[in-house]
């Protein structure tokens, strides 16, 4: 399977058009043009020549459910705020800042749990059912993928629904852990001034100084989201079975990702190297998007669900 390579930028159509996204979670979408009917035939030929699709889907997926990321301009938390994800060397090291984050995750964790998949995580679970999709490897942590009914799923960077212990490595529900918070500070209370990536909320410093944060249920240890926090390298059985999913496959699609973080990235040189044909659907310019034969700017939704898996 070979295409001629093509940049492609979707064109605002005359008029007025309905968006694929609820009016509510506009404010984390990039500002983006609706989709024109030579760019959805392209990528719907890009589609149906395959016939073991490799999807990678990153955050940019995600913001129509109404979840900020991290680099969209304008609307991402970089371009909002001068405030940076944890890093893992000081969740590991600082209990200060493991305070800090759980009781910023614990004020998060009711919406951000609730949070829905959108017509773009149906989409691809559709062409999962059809035989079109081999395999789903997603850089988010939201679990919306599982939600929509994914089976053929690897969450590259873990799942903030589970809690892990770093003492004996015990996984948890994170809604089991929510319930322990809630007895530890029946008292405690705060106000968020803004959302964030992951679950993540802005609540100031002072108002953390007496949050309770348990240990775990088993050995005492240190309780952590089985996340892969910046800093933090992916588990090396996980990377090279994502590896071998992708030899197993004969296109690539991304979707909603920059893949400026390179544990997405070195995936798409390895379709490279391999002569693998890669496509990329994203608002803006990716790290990739040198190694693709089809880019088309575009919101996931909009783009997706006009696919059909054939």
């Amino acid at each position: 399977m070979r295409l001629p390579r093509r940049i492609l930028t979707l064109h605002t159509a005359p008029g007025r058009r309905a968006s694929s996204v609820p009016a509510g979670v506009l404010n984390f979408v990039p500002a983006c043009s609706t989709t024109d009917a030579q760019s959805l035939e392209l990528v719907q030929d890009f589609v149906s020549r395959a016939r073991r699709l490799f999807v990678i889907s990153g955050a940019g997926l995600s913001t129509e459910s109404g979840i900020p990321d991290y680099r969209s301009e304008g609307v991402g938390l970089y371009a909002r705020t001068d405030r940076r994800p944890m890093q893992h060397v000081e969740f590991i090291r600082s209990a200060k800042a493991r305070q800090r984050y759980w009781a910023r995750n614990f004020v998060g964790w009711p919406q951000f749990s609730s949070h829905q998949p959108n017509c773009a995580h149906m989409a691809l679970q559709r062409w999962e059912e059809s035989g079109k999709l081999h395999w789903l490897v997603t850089q988010n942590v939201d679990a919306l993928h599982s939600k929509a009914g994914h089976r053929g799923l690897t969450e590259l960077h873990g799942c903030a629904h589970r809690v892990m212990c770093l003492g004996c490595g015990a996984i948890s529900a994170r809604e089991e852990l929510q319930a322990r918070f809630v007895a530890l500070n029946p008292d405690w209370r705060a106000q968020a001034s803004g959302v964030a990536p992951d679950g993540d909320v802005f609540i100031e410093d002072e108002q953390v100084l007496h949050f309770r944060v348990p240990s775990c249920e088993d050995c005492g240890g240190i309780l952590k989201p089985e996340v892969t926090f910046f800093g933090d390298t992916v588990n090396k059985a996980t990377v090279q079975f994502v590896h071998e999913r992708l030899a197993e496959s004969d296109a690539v699609l991304v979707a909603g990702s920059s893949l400026q973080v390179y544990s997405g990235y070195r995936f798409l040189l390895a379709a490279s190297d391999r002569k693998i044909p890669v496509a990329i659907l994203n608002i803006g310019p990716t790290r990739a998007d040198h190694l693709a034969e089809l880019k088309v700017s575009g919101r996931c939704g909009e783009v997706l669900s006009a696919i059909q898996p054939v």
